[in-house]
């Protein structure tokens, strides 16, 4: 078995460690013998490329790379990528490329960047005075089917840690929020969501360490891409995770949130 992983503009959208996705991906496929490649889909990739990716990787950027990236992810391109998600073609985007795949954002200066409208969403951010949400954030998935999905992949309700750094604000029209927040901002710092669910596309404000903190989110990425290539029902074979569960033990602690009953 083989997937190929496409990396959405890595020079322009990796600007808080978002290839730490990439590399968790590649690695939790390589070490189930699964052959994995990785694609750069930038400026210089034709529709093509977008056509033959197995899983889509989008991390986060500036307001000016934001722009110069849309400029770019039209036209066909942004056909391209709207067929594959709409298709179940499994994706994870973090930090501002979730809002790219809303109706727009509108930075603290300049114009509004008008995005995909993939996702029934808006994003604004309240302008150059307003504080960041910035943080350790964790919350619970309360998308459908993924939530039930991972419970029963993993035995008990799933529970995302992350750390989020964001000035705009993500508000939700007719989409499924990701999860519901235990700690941190979330989408706005108001509603208590965090994210957006669509199809088989996890969108959150979590950063690039998100696959890493919490592997089990790469494993339904790996196996709902396997399931969508070979048209067959499969189930990953579990690999020795101690040092990750260790991590989020520690984390929970460090947050005071031992007492929750869940995945860890």
């Amino acid at each position: 078995m083989e997937l190929r992983i496409g990396w959405l503009y890595p020079n322009l959208m990796s600007t808080y460690g978002d290839r730490g996705n990439v590399i968790c991906l590649q690695r939790r496929c390589q070490w189930r013998n699964i052959d994995v490649s990785i694609v750069p889909l930038d400026r210089q990739t034709v529709v093509e490329s977008f056509e033959r990716i197995d899983i889509i990787v989008g991390g986060g950027a500036q307001d000016r790379q934001q722009e110069i990236v849309m400029r770019d992810l039209k036209g066909s391109k942004a056909e391209a990528l709207r067929t594959k998600l709409e298709s179940g073609t499994p994706g994870v985007f973090t930090c501002g490329s979730p809002q790219l795949l809303g109706h727009y954002y509108e930075p603290a200066l300049g114009q509004r960047i008008k995005g995909l409208g993939l996702l029934d969403l808006v994003s604004k951010h309240p302008g150059i005075e307003a504080q960041r949400c910035i943080g350790n954030v964790v919350f619970e998935i309360t998308a459908s089917p993924l939530a039930e999905d991972l419970q029963t992949m993993l035995g008990e309700k799933p529970l995302v840690i992350g750390f989020e750094n964001h000035g705009g604000r993500t508000y939700l029209g007719k989409v499924a929020a990701l999860g519901k927040v235990i700690q941190g901002y979330g989408n706005n710092g108001e509603d208590g969501t965090e994210g957006a669910f669509y199809r088989n596309a996890i969108a959150t404000y979590a950063h690039g360490p998100l696959l890493p903190k919490n592997p089990f989110l790469a494993d339904w990425l790996i196996q709902k891409s396997l399931q969508q290539k070979y048209r067959t029902d499969l189930t990953l074979t579990k690999l020795k995770d101690d040092l990750a569960v260790a991590a989020r033990k520690s984390m929970l602690q460090r947050l005071d949130l031992t007492n929750l009953k869940a995945a860890v």
